[in-house]
């Protein structure tokens, strides 16, 4: 367990500071403290004002230093960050080995972590409504008709840390008939890598099951499981075995024997913008295979293409879903089979999901499977350019303001501290600066931190012009080049770690907390000008060829 900052990341502030590795050596970490007291040490400068900006700044390396360079404080700080060394962590000489130091950390929350259990009670419904337009498309006089809907419903309490209860249940109705379920399950945690499931379900299937799941290794994990039909007395058996084959890959195998005898065979694959899926299933009497394909458009979008193949039929469903906003997300995907085509609409809000599909075809009609599936795209495509984007893009302007106005004494605090850091690097900057420029090498033309999409003023993302409600507001970028060509070696190179948030950097400070930022340099070496703009905990080395501009732009 690491504690993470406001984006989600590893705290890393104090090897910012420093401006090293979190890997970095304990020699690394002296001679960065010599390299920066040299700059900051008080008695270096001679008037009043920069010793007391100097002195300011060394007490923030200084504190680094000794946090860094003690051994047990490190292992507390890359654990759980500067928390962990403000909650009273007892650091005696007991506390040797990492281990030591979690499991003590771990104990003085434990009581919080119960306490905070008895709340932990999560809610999932579902609705669906099976609707038909077969007889409005041919007549265009009615109405799409319900011939069919389903619901259910499922609470889960975490009843201690070790133990947690689901109690669900589940009715449908169509055509005149209905029934139900309902279902009862005790999930135990019975070590840190095994678990325990006591499931039991009664009404139209009634059904006593036990399961057991163990991780085997830190890529592999085994679940083996046994069900009791109550109805006809039939018993199943399975075992599944599921193993991660690289970073981004995994597998998994399952055998049953009983009723449904077969094996299943499934193979994940999940990138950043990319996933597949391939499911195969074989048995005595059924034999299927599902391909699945995801494309992720933006953080907000993706879309999403299945086949089935099997004893069951062909089906083909292609789609999309859109996030509408933090909690909500809409989706619609058009299914084609031999036995007819087919819309789904689904709505989710929060653990609620609302799903309708609506029967188009009752055959593989070509003319209503192109209008099917082109239509929603060209409909969607017409909404996202004239409504969706302009929406969401005044909406995350107006969300940006005012978070900037809540932060505002906050920036204005971090700038000036930033900007009295810079006065100190100042004078080496620019003698290293005319250092490269006598030696045709690297430097720095300016390098801008924060949201560099918007240099200065109201203009927003795409360059449309908005009211100047923000000019009150610093702006949410801040000019770095001082610190960046201070960072720069004496062999004309510049390297800056990853997983180290820029912030944290001397001379830098977060313009806009809350929000995503980048950084761009733009620079010269050798004669040539180059540009590049990397994330907020991205590594960063120049001079790279592939930084080079032409025509009047970045190569990257």
């Amino acid at each position: 367990m690491e504690t993470r900052d406001a984006d989600g990341q590893p705290a890393r502030e104090l090897y910012g500071l420093l401006h090293l590795s979190p890997d970095a050596s304990d020699e690394e970490i002296k001679r960065a403290y010599r390299q920066w007291a040299q700059i900051y040490h008080p008695d270096k400068h001679q008037t009043i004002q920069m010793q007391d900006i100097a002195t300011e700044n060394f007490q923030r390396i200084r504190e680094a230093y000794e946090i860094l360079s003690d051994e047990r404080k490190r292992q507390v700080y890359d654990l759980y960050g500067m928390e962990g060394l403000t909650s009273g962590l007892e650091l005696g000489p007991k506390l040797k080995t990492r281990d030591e130091v979690r499991q003590e950390f771990e104990r003085l929350q434990q009581r919080q972590e119960e306490r905070k259990l008895a709340s932990h009670i999560h809610h999932r419904g579902s609705m669906l409504v099976n609707m038909s337009a077969v007889q409005t498309l041919k007549t265009y006089d009615t109405l799409p008709t319900m011939h069919g809907m389903a619901m259910a419903t499922q609470v889960q309490a975490q009843v201690s840390k070790k133990n947690a209860v689901v109690l669900g249940g589940n009715m449908a109705l169509r055509r005149g008939m209905g029934g139900g379920t309902v279902t009862c399950v005790l999930r135990r945690q019975t070590s840190s890598v095994s678990s325990i499931e006591v499931l039991g379900m009664a009404g139209i299937r009634s059904i006593l099951s036990i399961q057991t799941s163990r991780q085997l290794s830190s890529h592999s994990t085994g679940t083996l499981g046994a069900s009791l039909s109550l109805r006809d007395g039939t018993i199943t058996l399975s075992n599944t075995w599921s193993r991660q084959l690289t970073e981004d890959t995994t597998g998994n195998i399952q055998f049953s024997l009983g009723p449904d005898t077969g094996v299943a065979v499934g193979w994940q694959k999940h990138s950043k913008k990319n996933s597949g899926s391939c499911d195969l299933k074989v048995g005595p009497t059924l034999f299927g295979v599902t391909l699945q394909y995801v494309r992720t458009f933006s953080p907000r979008s993706h879309g999403r293409i299945t086949s089935k193949v099997g004893s069951m039929g062909v089906e083909v469903e292609i789609g999309g879903e859109r996030r509408v906003s933090d909690h909500s997300s809409a989706a619609l995907f058009c299914s084609l089979s031999l036995q007819g085509i087919s819309w789904k609409l689904r709505f989710t809000r929060g653990g609620q999901k609302f799903v309708i599909p609506i029967l188009l075809c009752t055959t593989l009609n070509p003319r209503i499977a192109l209008g099917a599936v082109f239509l929603p795209a060209s409909i969607y495509s017409f909404l996202k350019v004239y409504f969706i984007k302009p929406y969401f893009l005044k909406r995350k302007r107006r969300k940006s303001l005012e978070q900037r106005r809540l932060t505002v004494t906050k920036v204005l605090e971090a700038r000036a501290a930033s900007e009295k850091a810079q006065l100190l690097l100042r004078i080496v900057a620019e003698r290293k600066r005319r250092k490269q420029a006598q030696n045709n090498g690297l430097v720095i033309i300016e390098a801008v931190y924060g949201d560099i999409k918007r240099r200065q003023g109201p203009a927003w993302y795409l360059g449309e012009e908005v009211e100047d409600d923000d000019a009150d507001l610093p702006p949410p970028n801040i000019d770095v080049t001082i610190p960046i060509q201070f960072l720069v070696d004496d062999s004309g190179e510049l390297r800056l770690h990853e997983g180290v948030k820029k912030a944290g950097l001397m001379g830098f400070c977060d313009p806009c907390p809350g929000e995503s930022k980048q950084l761009r340099v733009t620079y010269t070496y050798h004669g040539h000008n180059y540009q590049v703009v990397v994330g907020d905990y991205d590594e960063l080395r120049i001079p790279q060829e592939s930084h080079r501009m032409r025509d009047g732009g970045a190569d990257n």
